[in-house]
């Protein structure tokens, strides 16, 4: 309970203040709300979501309700698997605890997805650096899925989302660095709520799931200096990360903050993803295959986003591409309208022969048709000599066409650095302690993904370490 001198200095009150509303701050608020009355989102943009409302939409996990991998024949997968792939990943970086959480529970999060009313494609695809066939894709937009998660989270009626409301202070009780006594809970926020400054009393806890920072090229450059101005980014403009500067300055930690992750398949031109860099990307454990400027394949398509974006930018020239006929687009679950506007915005250029692919993007059509042969030829026997891809009986030979081209390049995407967090996704202080009263989620968080996160991670961090604030375990 707050006494009278406590409550006359708030100007409001809520049980639980969650700042961000993408995937994690949804979740967070949906699952607070099962157990407090009054639950205030706060957004600091005019429009809710963030980078959730544009993301592909992939979703890794083991196992689900929905049991594609079974009914698609796709083979074993396990937690411990999903666990190992995502450690190594992370090059060993990772907090072991953390990424047992995320294998562990990432099928009930999927569930909780299934659940709000989020539909997903009949297809299972093998994106890179997974060893088995485990990211389910969500069959609406980025802005049509939140729309659903807005609206599941907000039939509790304890919900309540406010717009333009940019949070610029944490307060805690008793904060003062190097003092002798030790400091106590987190108790609110200050935010400029349309343009008023109010201060926030948050009862029970507040809960960051505010996003990354990579459109703040000072942030970013400060703890890797090569990704300046000149790198496009994917995110959308209000990916800054403020709050963890907020948090640090009452006593927080911060981790792996110089590990930012370029996503190799962005459009060229914007920077940003569409549906054809999802494809490009998702399309991997089908058969496509990467090539570059002269139509030479040069990497392993399933390796990690890291290597991947390496290779492209020692491959000879922006831009690469991806190659994908009729039958991937099919495996991928895009029928022939969806390739069609794909054409028609210029996202793709197409021929019905693997020559006259050449001669539209301009490849060496020998090297080109070369290499496509060797790698048809690598699925039949099952080794691919020319990189060391894991051949599967699910990926395609472009044997067929109509064949297709999409352009593509790494942009800034993705911030494994942020807050430390507990396996409670209570936010650590510098002297290794979790600060009462304050959780994070999502993408403002480090520790989970290491050097490099796999795709179809991200999604699913948000959501299960989203369940877990949600619940303010002490």
């Amino acid at each position: 309970m707050l006494d009278n001198e406590d409550q006359g200095w708030w100007d409001e009150i809520a049980d639980v203040v969650v700042v961000g509303s993408g995937f994690a701050g949804l979740v967070a608020a949906s699952e607070a709300a099962k157990t407090y009355e009054r639950v205030l989102v706060l957004e600091k943009m005019p429009y809710s979501g963030g980078n959730s409302r544009i993301a592909g939409g992939g979703y890794c996990c083991w196992d689900s309700k929905l049991k594609l991998r079974e009914e698609l024949g796709l083979g074993e997968d396990s937690w411990r698997a999903h666990f190992d792939d995502t450690m190594r990943a992370g090059g060993l970086y990772n907090v072991p605890e953390l990424v047992e959480v995320l294998a562990k529970e990432a099928p009930a999060g999927l569930d909780f997805l299934v659940d709000a009313g989020i539909p997903f494609r009949k297809s299972l695809p093998r994106i890179g650096g997974h060893s088995a066939y485990r990211s389910y894709q969500m069959a609406c937009s980025g802005s049509e899925t939140m729309g659903l998660l807005q609206e599941a989270c907000f039939a509790s009626g304890h919900v309540e989302l406010r717009r333009n409301a940019a949070v610029r202070n944490l307060f805690r009780e008793g904060w003062r660095p190097f003092a002798d006594n030790p400091p106590g809970r987190v108790l609110g926020v200050a935010v400029v709520d349309d343009g008023t400054v109010k201060n926030i009393r948050a009862a029970h806890g507040v809960i960051v799931a505010s996003g990354g920072y990579g459109r703040d090229v000072e942030l970013r450059t400060a703890y890797k200096p090569s990704l300046s101005a000149a790198y496009s980014c994917t995110n959308h403009k209000g990916a800054t990360g403020e709050m963890i500067r907020f948090a640090k300055a009452v006593g927080a930690d911060a981790v792996h903050m110089e590990f930012v992750q370029l996503y190799p398949c962005a459009d060229p031109k914007t920077g940003g993803i569409d549906q054809a860099a999802f494809l490009c990307y998702s399309g991997t454990g089908y058969g496509l295959v990467y090539v570059n400027g002269i139509g030479r394949r040069f990497v392993n398509e399933l390796a990690s986003r890291e290597d991947v974006s390496n290779a492209q930018m020692n491959a000879g020239g922006k831009p690469t591409y991806s190659i994908l006929n009729d039958r991937i687009f099919e495996l991928l679950g895009i029928d022939a309208d969806g390739i069609a506007r794909l054409v028609e915005r210029g996202r793709a250029c197409k021929a019905a022969t693997l020559s006259g692919l050449a001669e539209q993007a301009g490849f060496d059509p020998a090297i080109f048709e070369e290499g496509i042969a060797r790698h048809n030829a690598a699925i039949l026997t099952g080794v691919d000599e020319a990189f060391g891809k894991p051949m599967t009986s699910q990926m395609a030979p472009l044997d067929s066409g109509d064949f297709y081209a999409i352009p593509q390049w790494p942009s800034v995407h993705y911030c494994m650095g942020g807050l430390r967090i507990d396996a409670e996704a209570r936010v650590i202080d510098i002297e290794g302690k979790p600060i009462p009263g304050l959780y994070a989620a999502g993408e403002v968080c480090g520790g989970v993904h290491g050097i490099d996160r796999l795709g179809g991670n991200g999604i699913a961090e948000c959501v299960v370490f989203g369940r877990v604030a949600g619940r303010l375990e002490c």
